[in-house]
């Protein structure tokens, strides 16, 4: 798989960035609409966490079929790897507490489609806009540079577990309130932790305003890096 992957300028039309989706696509869709998304020239980027938690993760594959809809890999898919791994730092009990019964209880061969399918995606991705680059990544940005990061998923520096973990599990920018930022790219966007409205520190932007539960959808333009729906 490519763990990083580079898309072009959109010069037909808009690209969007949404917050975790966590099998409720009907109601992302419902924001498109509102946003009146057009699918022949528009895109739309994910931070991951596709699955798990809600009533459709079965039509995730679905979605990543479509040419206009690209993600990143979050915690969620990790964990469909773990189990098919037999990985035993997976706690099976709180994989299935956490969402992820409609993983467990399908067939084996079902299980396999959609953990080799989620296992495809990349650990980040960036977007060329008219205004610069904006990344994505699933939790947080492991590097005070996106070139640093683009090295390490490009397979050019050493393999770390602890920056691995960085990528889709942790919120110490959060936690620590961290400003700092992200140079050599005008934007990072993130989800993972959800929040009652979207935050920014420095360039990192948190948009998982919980629209997978009690919360609604935020849905960023990555041009202008406005929200435009909710």
């Amino acid at each position: 798989m490519a763990r990083f992957k580079h898309y072009r300028l959109n010069t037909r039309g808009r690209d969007f960035a949404v917050g975790d989706i966590h099998g409720h696509f009907g109601r992302l869709q419902e924001v498109l609409d509102r946003a009146q998304f057009d699918s022949r020239v528009d895109r739309l980027f994910s931070v991951g966490d596709l699955v798990d938690r809600g009533p459709q993760s079965e039509l995730a594959l679905e979605w990543l079929a479509k040419p206009w809809f690209h993600a990143v890999q979050g915690n969620h898919e990790v964990l469909t790897q773990q189990f098919l791994a037999g990985d035993p730092q997976l706690d099976v009990f709180d994989y299935r507490i956490s969402g992820g019964g409609w993983f467990l209880d399908a067939p084996p061969e079902q299980q396999r489609l959609v953990a080799g399918k989620l296992g495809q995606l990349p650990i980040a991705l960036e977007v060329e806009t008219r205004r610069g680059l904006v990344g994505l990544v699933h939790a947080n940005c492991p590097f005070d540079n996106w070139a640093t990061l683009r090295a390490y998923l490009q397979g050019k520096l050493p393999a770390d577990p602890a920056v691995e973990d960085v990528f889709q599990w942790s919120r110490e920018r959060l936690k620590n309130r961290n400003d700092a930022g992200v140079s050599g790219v005008r934007a990072v966007i993130v989800g993972h932790t959800p929040l009652r409205r979207p935050r920014r520190l420095g360039n990192v932007w948190h948009i998982d305003t919980a629209g997978w539960s009690e919360g609604y959808f935020t849905l960023v333009e990555l041009a202008t890096m406005r929200f435009v729906a909710a």
